[in-house]
């Protein structure tokens, strides 16, 4: 290390970009790594560690032990903090890639999402709730089962909602349109809730996804004003 570098004091997200790639050289087993990683992610709340995490996880010592792996995202996604470099991970790097958003979605909640509505626990329904909302880009057949399962649960009917609205405004967004008015309407939710109104006007018309129906949501706030 130069004694520039040590001179210099760096921001917590120029440290991720320094080193946290370096975690992965560390002489320690893979499982040990990952461990050092999410420590590293919770000192720095950095999204850049998870990038890392994910590097290492597709290189050439990949892929990285899965338990550890998703036994990190689901306790971070469960603490009560806040998880914005987590959720932010999720939504763009597993998520929005098809070749893994159907394991990460069945890791982060898929596989629990039965759990969380029998047991209820502060920590299941915060898990829940984030990863509802950054959803969006999973595949409709991957998420209904877990949105379906959720609706039972009016504490996270407005998480559900909030997926819904991702799933039809993201760019990679995916949802069936009856399905989701379907679900839409077996939610408990303040009739005034911003873009409720909208959101039912386009499912309604069979309009799947913002970016495929061009001034289909303009045409939906003309309507519902």
């Amino acid at each position: 290390m130069s004694d520039e570098r040590l001179d210099t004091l760096l921001t917590a997200n120029q440290v991720a970009h320094s080193w946290a790639g370096d975690v992965f050289a560390e002489d320690l087993d893979a499982a040990d790594q990952l461990r050092l990683a999410f420590g590293l992610l919770d000192l720095l709340d950095e999204y850049w560690v998870t990038c890392e995490i994910r590097f290492a996880n597709e290189g050439a010592e990949g892929p990285l032990p899965a338990d550890v792996l998703w036994d990190g995202y689901r306790e971070r996604l469960e603490a009560d903090r806040d998880a914005e470099a987590v959720t932010y991970s999720l939504w763009v790097d597993w998520f929005e890639d098809h070749t893994t958003s159907t394991t990460a979605f069945a890791e982060v909640l898929g596989n629990d999402i039965d759990r969380v509505v029998t047991e209820r626990s502060e920590a299941l329904l915060r898990r829940a709730r984030r990863v509802l909302e950054c959803s969006g880009p999973v595949r409709w057949t991957v998420k209904e089962p877990a949105y379906r399962t959720a609706v039972r649960l009016p504490a996270l009917h407005t998480a559900v909602f909030r997926g819904l609205l991702a799933s039809f405004h993201d760019v990679y967004g995916d949802l069936e349109p009856a399905a989701a008015l379907a679900l839409l309407d077996q939610l408990d939710l303040p009739a005034h809730t911003r873009h409720l109104a909208e959101l039912r006007h386009v499912l309604a018309a069979g309009h799947k996804n913002h970016y495929r129906s061009p001034g289909a949501w303009d045409e939906a706030v003309r309507s519902c004003s």
